[in-house]
């Protein structure tokens, strides 16, 4: 394909690694932010063999590497008997694949650093609210009335609560899930805790704690944990109106060794409360767009796919580009090469979230007292890894993309 003028709208995951990956293609690329200033928003995350292998491709890994904490199991205990309810292991898988916990500065930092030194365009403070098409062109429109464009090819990488989706074919917004959670980072205190673990607690499935190791956001920092604890959104303000002290006292008598951590939090205003919304677009594509990232699917963080996700969408879409010569054609392709990754994850954590985050009772007694006996079973430890891995369907080859070797 010939250039392109492209404009990336979102300073994010997905938006840092499609302009690194097309403005390497030789595309010329505008991302624009609505931030003054990107900035990346949220704690931690586990980046997964899928999200690590573009990663590796994009020449970033050892970066990443050397700020982020090594993950080789996930394991989930009930809260008062201590029985085991979660225990995921990479090592399940012949493959050498692990995980990394890193902070989502972290991640920020390195693609923002990768593209600021490939001197690619950047505009800030730019709240894009809509987009137009015509004679073969697009451009956007801010909130202010400013005209930006034109362009081949407009990428919406601006997160769940895009404006710009709604051009794409059958648009569809997030149906919001009753459970979100307080989530804050704060000084990695070892005792009592594996530093290669994602380490969890509940109580059947309305109670979830999580203590993930993930790294440091620079060099000179200290290391960090990602502490979570999941709640309704609607009840948040009867936490907040029955103060900190009881809080703390209701996750100390289900997790006493978090002390360490809860003493860190002298408030709620020192917890983030993020809401989750589940949706996943049926062609992640318009005229002269293309959707990736949560603005084209997103869910519960039960599997942890989303920013690894986001990183094969880049990737998919450059490779469409790549291979296509026509936009039209490339956009078909991009939405083919991540279909069946995309429906799948989003179809097992709508179906696993419930297990976790819900007000059952009958499933938290099937994840406490059946599941962990069946996941045992060969092949079920091989399934559970490459489902945490994001491979149980296989992202790579659609996309043009071999996985990272490991050993």
């Amino acid at each position: 394909m010939k250039k392109q003028q492209i404009a990336i709208v979102g300073a994010g995951p997905a938006g840092l690694a499609a302009a690194l990956y097309l403005h390497r293609a030789g595309h010329d690329v505008k991302l624009l932010e609505r931030f003054a200033a990107p900035s990346p928003l949220g704690s931690g995350l586990i980046l997964q063999p899928t999200g690590l292998t573009v990663l590796d491709d994009l020449g970033l890994f050892d970066r990443i590497a050397s700020l982020g904490n090594r993950i080789d199991r996930l394991y989930g205990a009930d809260a008062l008997s201590g029985r085991a309810v979660l225990d995921v292991r990479y090592a399940a898988l012949k493959s050498g694949r692990y995980g990394i916990a890193v902070h989502r500065a972290a991640l920020f930092d390195v693609l923002y650093q990768a593209v600021l030194q490939e001197r690619i365009d950047i505009t800030t403070n730019v709240d894009v609210i809509t987009m137009h098409t015509g004679n073969g062109r697009a451009w956007l429109m801010t909130n202010t009335g400013r005209s930006i464009g034109t362009f081949d090819l407009v990428i919406d990488a601006s997160g769940s609560r895009s404006r710009l989706k709604q051009f794409a074919i059958h648009p569809c917004e997030p149906e919001p899930l009753t459970y979100g959670a307080f989530w804050t980072s704060l000084k990695w205190c070892g005792e009592g805790f594996d530093t290669r673990s994602l380490l969890q607690r509940y109580r059947r499935a309305g109670v979830m704690i999580g203590v993930l190791p993930i790294g440091r956001t620079d060099a000179a920092g200290d290391p960090m944990a990602a502490f979570f604890w999941s709640t309704k959104p609607d009840e948040a303000e009867a936490l907040r109106a029955a103060g900190i002290e009881s809080w703390k006292d209701r996750v100390l008598s289900l997790w006493p060794e978090c002390s360490a951590y809860t003493g860190q939090i002298n408030g709620f205003d020192d917890m983030t409360l993020a809401r989750y919304g589940h949706h996943t677009l049926a062609m992640p594509a318009g005229r002269h767009l293309a959707v990736i990232g949560d603005a084209a699917h997103s869910t519960s963080p039960q599997l942890g796919q989303g920013a690894n996700m986001a990183l094969l969408d880049a990737r998919a879409l450059a490779h469409a580009l790549a291979t296509s010569t026509e936009i039209d054609a490339a956009l078909s392709a991009y939405a083919a090469s991540r279909r069946a990754h995309v429906r799948g994850f989003q179809a097992l954590s709508r179906a696993f979230t419930p297990f976790y985050q819900s007000d059952s009772t009958l499933l938290p007694f099937a994840r406490d007292w059946v599941v962990p006996t069946v996941a045992r079973i060969p092949p079920a430890p091989q399934l559970l890894a490459s489902m945490v891995s994001g491979t149980l369907i296989d992202p790579f080859r659609p996309i043009g993309l071999r996985e990272k070797a490991w050993i």
